[in-house]
């Protein structure tokens, strides 16, 4: 008996199944399930470090969160940062994956060194970077021998929130360059030597040929570069915990800590991390739906 009529027998076999299936549901269950619908339930209380009772309050918080303009700041920062986190990183990605798509050991070498901020902490990395971008750090000491008064990378309300983009985006640039090489060693040559012999020059076969087989990566790093943006935390608590100012730099997840455990308001930070799983949840959703429609049209 072969591996897929045994697997076609596992399936029409009912207990066969659910044997199979139990082990991963109940552990996706109790590790994602089941904390998902306690902070559901105690996004709907008025459940709070400081206060001794808890009682229902049902939809009241949600009713809250969206007349609150701090929160809506929050969203806007984090939109403002889930844009930069798509289109910076993937950009500059595909460029340097074009720029080392090629053998020998320099651009093997190249590759481990644009991977290596990957695999550091992001706190780490934080902690370099405000370092190096704080008013008398590095980068302003040296700009002081070409303007009398150098940006306030972090300091300044104007840049502090596309400081922390930058830094975030430059972190994840190894990410889409590992997965765009990936994309790029798995076009069929044939196809570039055709498209050579046709007469197509290099942005040519680019665009007809490489580009268009690219798609599944686009789309992987397109939402895995949204998720990631949504979910910024250490960079905005190391480098500006959320200022300068009330909420300049603020995210949802910076969000959500700052009112669950420092401000203690355990189900008014429910009903924020409940929101901010839909909103994560619906844009993945129709972002793939979206472009594995691409992928179907190109």
């Amino acid at each position: 008996m072969n591996t897929h009529t045994k697997r076609r027998k596992i399936l029409r076999d009912p207990l066969h199944f659910l044997l199979f299936a139990l082990p991963g549901t109940a552990l996706y269950a109790v590790f994602v399930l089941w904390p998902l619908l306690v902070a559901f339930g105690s996004s709907l209380t008025n459940e709070d470090t400081y206060r001794v009772t808890t009682s229902f309050v049902w939809f009241e918080n949600y009713a809250r969160l969206f007349s609150d303009p701090a929160y809506l700041q929050t969203l806007g920062n984090t939109v403002i940062l889930a844009i930069i986190c798509i289109i910076v990183p993937n950009a500059i990605g595909l460029g340097i994956a074009l720029l080392l798509d090629r053998s020998g050991w320099v651009f093997n070498a190249m590759r481990a060194v644009f991977f290596v901020p990957v695999i550091l902490s992001s706190v780490v990395v934080a902690v370099i970077w405000q370092l190096l971008l704080k008013d008398d750090g590095l980068i302003n000491s040296a700009l002081r021998s070409f303007m009398p008064h150098p940006p306030g990378w972090l300091s300044d309300p104007s840049l502090a929130l596309y400081s922390v983009g930058a830094i975030v985006a430059w972190q994840s640039v190894g990410v889409c360059v590992v997965l765009y090489l990936a994309g790029l060693q798995s076009v069929p040559k044939d196809l570039l030597e055709a498209a050579s012999i046709d007469g197509a020059g290099p942005v040519r076969q680019f665009r007809a040929v490489t580009w268009p087989l690219l798609a599944p990566s686009v789309t992987i790093m397109t939402v895995l570069s949204m998720i990631g943006g949504f979910k910024i935390y250490d960079q905005v608590k190391v480098m500006t915990n959320g200022g300068p100012g009330v909420g300049t730099t603020s995210t949802l997840a910076f969000d959500v800590v700052h009112t669950g455990l420092d401000a203690g308001a355990v189900g008014y930070a429910a009903a924020k991390a409940a929101v901010m799983f839909l909103i994560i949840a619906v844009i993945s959703l129709f972002s793939i739906r979206l472009m594995r429609k691409r992928e179907v049209d190109l």
